[in-house]
């Protein structure tokens, strides 16, 4: 498998199928006008939730209130709790893996976390969870896969990062890690290996030399 010896999942839009409900929070929170929940969706994938704040008052031609993160938070928690679902077939790729695995991603941990025990993750993962909060570096920002290897005790070149974002795929690159591009819809081909459905994964890891893919641009 080309040297791969642990796995690195994002978790919104690659194990959980969260964005579709992070992006409604903010129709449900704002007058987002024209804007719907599907293209903030599409926009904002894999950003920073600062970043996404900000670009939003500039889109929208408003100031968020002093407390909107914590109304933000607390209403993505809510929906987290009732309706948040994994992808179809992770918990059996999961299963499948005959190497360590574990979370790397920009949400905070107690997001993380939340996530996990919702869907029942947790059981799977355990204490294998890594956040850009406590590293103070976000994608594409190579900081975090970096220290999650770091922490795994596998060096970059021995990772694969399973990714649905472009700022996902962009800080495995610069990390000197491998990746496979998670794209259930059609979309823009990253030049990764791309995973349609979570039944393929074993076999996409097996076939693919994946240090061919490594040195490819985005």
């Amino acid at each position: 498998m080309g040297g791969i010896r642990c796995i690195l999942f994002d978790m919104d839009g690659t194990l959980v199928d969260s964005e579709p409900l992070m992006a409604r929070a903010y129709t449900d929170l704002l007058d987002t006008g024209d804007l719907t929940a599907d293209q903030i969706r599409e926009t904002y994938r894999g950003w920073k939730l600062a970043d996404t704040f900000a670009d939003l008052e500039r889109v929208l031609g408003i100031t968020l209130p002093e407390n909107f993160l914590e109304t933000y938070r607390a209403r993505t928690d809510q929906l987290f709790r009732t309706e948040l679902r994994t992808f179809d077939g992770v918990e059996a790729a999961l299963s499948d893996l005959d190497m360590p695995f574990c979370v790397a991603s920009n949400a905070p941990g107690r997001k993380i976390r939340l996530a996990m025990e919702a869907t029942g993750l947790n059981r799977l993962f355990g204490d294998r969870l890594y956040s850009a909060y406590d590293v103070g570096v976000w994608k594409p920002d190579p900081g975090l896969f970096l220290a999650t290897a770091e922490a795994m005790g596998v060096p970059p070149e021995a990772c694969l990062v399973v990714e649905d974002s472009p700022p996902g795929l962009e800080a495995a690159r610069a990390a000197g890690m491998n990746a496979i591009h998670f794209q259930p819809e059609e979309g823009e081909d990253m030049g990764y290996p791309r995973l349609r459905h979570y039944r393929d994964f074993s076999g996409l890891v097996r076939e693919n030399q994946f240090p061919l893919f490594r040195s490819k641009a985005l």
